[in-house]
């Protein structure tokens, strides 16, 4: 990908659809995109997308389930926090039943 805002900005407009009480993954937002092996550019537009007030980059974590970006938020257990509001359950910083929650863009059109 040439420039770099752009994909952040495609990456932010899908973040925005994930529904409350639900997370997807980096890799699913990239395959989305059509980006192949995309998930490392995704993960740096999450890690960039904390100076945005309206992107919710707790609802991506990584394809286990992980939360993986919680080192980026400005406090520790924010992004737990944040699920837990959304009400998901957080064990050992992950999602339980993360199959149950996971939010696969592609499937935009069922939702």
């Amino acid at each position: 990908m040439k420039n770099k805002e752009n994909y952040f900005d495609l990456v932010y407009q899908v973040v925005k659809l994930i529904p409350r009480g639900r997370v997807t993954s980096y890799g699913a937002i990239a395959n989305y995109l059509g980006i192949k092996s995309g998930a490392r550019m995704v993960g740096y537009a999450m890690n960039a997308s904390h100076t945005q007030p309206d992107i919710p980059a707790h609802r991506v974590v990584n394809r286990n389930g992980v939360l993986t970006g919680k080192h980026h938020f400005s406090e520790p257990g924010q992004m737990q926090r944040l699920l837990e509001l959304d009400g998901l359950k957080v064990e050992n910083d992950k999602i339980i039943n993360f199959e149950i929650h996971f939010w696969d863009p592609n499937q935009l059109e069922l939702d």
